[in-house]
């Protein structure tokens, strides 16, 4: 996605809203380029809609008059309308039509199994209320061998609309090859009184029915509330050009907004204004973290901003392309736990009511009572809305108190010394968020600036970026509205794609670029019809070797161009390319972008150079965890006022410094600003630039951590199992990435975790359960196999008599060291079930089987990997050995590379882990860590008390057990 954005000046009011599920955020620029901001509760009984309520106050329209729409340029939304709806399932009643003989297998989906450690799982409810299944079949070519029988589906149609469907999804098998069977049937849904109908072709055109078939419910049963959510506002702007942000960050006509387009439309305005404050800032690549009461959203940009093409919400997932925003449960009403063991920070929220401490409403400790305690926030600055009536100063003995009570629990020596703890953890999390857009994609956030937005960010950014190694904090003026901001800044796109499944050579190429003509022309109509002028038009080609699911967008050019930069892409993410394999052409994408000729009323966003961020009105009931409304009329700013900052367990003494009367400050600071406070770290300097733009940058290297590491502290200790626990989590995202087994993709029947050196397991993700109990057996069995051990190797083991489950779930182990000669000090592994290892039966798992070579290959602890290049031949040979071989070793060598690739991804995570504190301080850790796991599970077999049950069986058996419990 581009951010090259139009300047114009505007004849009329230009409104940018952020439309929340609590407050609604709105900037509006008067024809004067003034801009001016406003905050409303999202739902009032004073107003129907706070958008429109906003917008007739910002433009002096009286009470009961009509809205002034000749006064208005262009309105532009974010909304989450959409997504409550999804969450709290008060969509349409929706009716899914399906091939005959495929009705349930929404119902059924996938192997894929997102809470593995759940022992009540409960499945979401479909969003479909029923389902009616067409007579038609198409072949996986396109080819029609069953005609729709229409007389039928009519009949089913009417009956449907009769018991009160309102709105229909069709999807039919291979109707991204032939859409004609969807078309018919959509025209005769529509005969029937369908208020909406959502074909499922063109809600998702790539291949795979499941995805596409469940993308067109999550369509129809949205859009309907969507579209009475848009014509109820469209209604009150009396004609006023209206433009939604979809989660893309593209805006749509009003009437162009579609429910699976909605689901991420607010935080997608937060990731294009921090791209376009990157863009001003001259900032090659940036990390966003948009820290709020509750969450914090986590985007990356490089000249593009980062994609997805599926995204996961409520237990339901749905394929549409958009940003790719991660979010974690830290912001700053997280609250603050200990639990006898490990200080913990989130995930739960106080919320706005009662709201953190400070609040004076009876609240529990948060991260906004530390960071006050810590004067990294001044009370003094917040406005008098606290306490049970609403009109009280931030109370900070009530802080003070619930944190003194937390360091007494933990044994630490102040209230400030556990306030630095609990934010050390919770600038952990946000550092963990923000690698898993990067680190996990491949990228160093070392060469990254931060963009820190949201009214919490400021309090923590210097710290964040240390914890990543960044050098360079950008904190915009508008940081609390910058969603709003942000979609203010989006553009009337339209993206286009379309399946292809074709060699990559010159021949398919050809195909490429003729789907891409087509496509390219679609897009255009698309903008025409959003009243856009067609400007610049991008071509993009998705690969992906044959036989892998993981797809690189690479751009247009010759096979040896589009190769090359396909496996750079593969490297970087995995760790590996495979240069004699071959790569498929899976998918074309074409992206057309508005003339920049034309006005903002296309949705051309206006130049942060003209930003003057006036903030005229905060609602006295803003989360004043995630934001500040401004300091009181009774406060004046304290001319060179001063106050104790803690940091690194020392009291500095630190300015107080009004944002808009600086140029440079060194750090400990306290920069106060209208929407929010940046504490300045020590060893970091604050620069004021153009347009009230704050940038914090790093003086010197960063002060080495000084925590005494040689016994466990209640900090420490959930800090390094964070960080353990992120090992192995980014071990696990890289092998679903880049497997080639079902079984790994969607069943995630895989396990990735960290060992000692005596292979005692330390961290593992929550994967398999009955992996993680044997494989410290089978890091265990290599280390006898092969006393010698250096760096670049790896084994692959799937003996059940060595901590082996059965035969199809191979173990790959890879030792780390610490320093040439030694030992390993630690071991990766990672297990995965792969989809065959022979055997008398496909899948080798024969229920029948009276030795282990009728279950298949036995890999005992076989070299796999030496000096870091991968013994293929080897490989392939003991694949074939037996006289029950391996029926498809290169599906098996795909998913050994991508367990290879996983635990590489866990050698990196450790080794940062040893440069930052020493490999002897990691190795203890991990001694504290396991200690402490032991401890946690006495304390809990200690709560447990004798019991018994009896389970009747059929034929009248009974299953009696009795359990008897041993404390000690």
């Amino acid at each position: 996605m581009t951010t090259e954005i139009c300047n114009t000046d505007s004849g009329g009011w230009s409104f940018w809203i952020d439309r929340g599920g609590t407050f609604t955020d709105v900037i509006g620029r008067s024809p004067d380029g003034e801009l001016h901001t406003l905050k409303l509760p999202s739902v009032s009984a004073v107003y129907a809609d706070a958008a429109v309520e906003a917008m007739r106050r910002l433009l002096g329209a009286k009470p009961g008059s009509p809205f002034p729409a000749e006064r208005v340029e262009s309105i532009k939304m974010g909304t989450t309308v959409a997504t409550n709806a999804l969450l709290e399932r008060k969509g349409a009643k929706t009716l899914l039509i399906a091939t005959q003989g495929f009705g349930d297998a929404l119902e059924i989906g996938d192997q894929a199994r997102p809470d593995l450690f759940a022992l009540d799982i409960h499945k979401p409810e479909p969003l479909h209320a029923g389902v009616l299944e067409a007579r038609e079949r198409l072949g996986a070519d396109g080819r029609v061998l069953v005609a729709l029988d229409e007389a039928d589906l009519a009949a089913g149609l009417a009956q449907a609309r009769a018991d009160g469907f309102v709105s229909a999804a069709i999807a039919f098998l291979h109707a991204d090859l032939n859409p004609a069977h969807e078309r018919a049937a959509g025209k005769l849904a529509r005969a029937a009184g369908f208020a909406h109908v959502t074909l499922s072709h063109e809600a998702s055109p790539l291949p795979r029915w499941i995805p596409r078939a469940r993308t067109a419910v999550i369509d129809a049963y949205l859009t309907p509330i969507l579209k009475a959510y848009v014509d109820q506002v469209a209604g009150a702007v009396g004609g006023a050009p209206l433009y939604f942000l979809t989660s893309s960050g593209a805006l749509a006509k009003a009437e162009a907004f579609r429910g699976k387009d909605a689901v991420l439309s607010g935080p997608a305005g937060g990731a294009v204004g921090a791209a376009r404050i990157a863009s001003d800032a001259s900032a090659k690549a940036v990390l966003g973290f948009d820290v709020g009461g509750t969450s914090t959203d986590v985007c990356r940009f490089a000249g593009t901003l980062e994609r997805r093409d599926a995204l996961r919400i409520a237990g339901i997932e749905l394929r549409t392309p958009t940003l790719d925003v991660q979010t974690v449960a830290a912001g700053g009403g997280s609250i603050l736990t200990y639990d006898g063991f490990r200080a913990r920070a989130g995930p739960h929220s106080a919320g706005a009511d009662p709201g953190p401490a400070a609040y004076g409403r009876g609240g529990p400790a948060t991260v906004t009572d530390a960071n006050l305690v810590l004067g990294r926030l001044d009370g003094r600055f917040f406005p008098p809305v606290f306490g049970p009536a609403g009109d009280r100063p931030v109370d900070i003995e009530a802080a003070r108190t619930r944190l003194s009570e937390l360091a007494a629990a933990m044994g630490a020596p102040s209230a400030e010394a556990a306030a630095e703890g609990f934010v050390a953890i919770t600038v952990e999390q946000t550092a963990q968020a923000i690698r898993r857009i990067s680190t996990e994609r491949g990228f160093d956030p070392r060469g990254h600036t931060l963009v820190a937005f949201g009214g919490a960010a400021g309090q923590i950014a210097c710290w964040t970026a240390d914890a990543l190694g960044a050098r360079e904090v950008l904190c915009p003026q508008y940081g609390s509205l910058l969603s709003a901001w942000g979609i203010g800044q989006a553009q009337v796109r339209s993206l286009q794609q379309a399946g292809l499944e074709a060699p990559l050579d010159d021949a398919g190429l050809e195909r490429a670029a003729a789907l891409a003509g087509l496509l390219e022309t679609q897009a255009e109509a698309a903008l025409v019809a959003q009243g856009a002028e067609p400007g610049e038009v991008s071509r993009r080609l998705m690969l992906r070797y044959d036989g892998s699911d993981s797809a690189l967008e690479v751009a247009f050019g010759s096979a040896a161009e589009a190769r090359a930069a396909f496996e750079d892409a593969h490297k970087r993410l995995f760790g590996f390319a495979e240069p004699g394999r071959a790569v498929l052409i899976a998918s074309v994408e074409v992206e057309g972008l508005p003339s920049p000729s034309r006005g903002e009323g296309l949705g051309m966003g206006v130049s942060a150079r003209r930003l003057q961020n006036i903030v005229q009105e905060a609602d006295r009931l803003s989360n004043l965890s995630g934001s500040l409304a401004g300091p009181p009329p009774s406060l004046p700013f304290p001319p060179g006022g001063g106050r104790t900052l803690f940091a690194g367990g020392v009291a500095h003494d630190a300015p107080i410094i009004d944002a808009d009367s600086f140029t440079s400050t060194p750090g400990p600071a306290l920069i106060i600003r209208g929407d929010t406070q940046i504490a300045v770290a020590p060893g970091w300097r604050a620069q004021r630039e153009a347009e009230r733009l704050i940038r914090l940058v790093r003086e010197g290297e960063a002060r080495a951590d000084r925590t005494d590491l040689s016994a466990p502290d209640p900090v420490t200790l959930e800090l390094f199992n964070r960080r353990f626990m992120g090992v192995a989590e980014a071990m696990g995202a890289a092998l679903e990435r880049t497997a080639h087994s079902v079984n790994i993709k969607e069943r995630l029947d895989f396990s990735c975790a960290l060992f000692d050196a005596d292979g005692g397991l330390v961290a593992n993700a929550p994967h398999m359960p009955v992996h993680l109990g044997s494989m410290g057996a089978s890091v265990r069995a290599v280390k006898a196999r092969h006393p010698i051990l250096q760096p670049g190797q790896a084994f692959a083991l799937n003996n059940p008599y060595d901590g082996g489950t059965h035969l199809p779930d191979v173990t790959v182990v890879m030792p780390v060291f610490v320093a040439q000669g030694d030992s390993p000090a630690f071991y990766l592994a990672a297990r995965g079930h792969h989809a065959d290892i022979g055997g008398i039966q496909p899948g080798s798992m024969p229920p029948f089987s009276r030795t282990i070579e009728e279950e298949g290959v036995l890999l005992d602890a076989l070299p796999i990997m030496r000096d870091g290049v991968l013994l293929e031949a080897d490989i392939r040979a003991a694949l074939a050995a037996g006289p029950y071989p391996a029926r498809s070793p290169d599906r098996n060598l795909a998913d050994l590379k991508a367990q290879i690739a996983a635990c590489q991804a866990g050698a990196t995570a450790v080794w940062q882990m040893i440069e930052a504190y020493g490999g002897a301080s990691v190795a203890r850790y991990m001694g504290f860590v396991q200690d402490n796991a032991e401890a946690c599970v006495r304390r809990a077999i200690g709560r447990l008390s004798d019991g018994q049950a009896r389970v009747p069986m059929d034929g009248g058996a009974e299953i009696c057990v009795r359990i008897a419990v041993n404390t000690e």
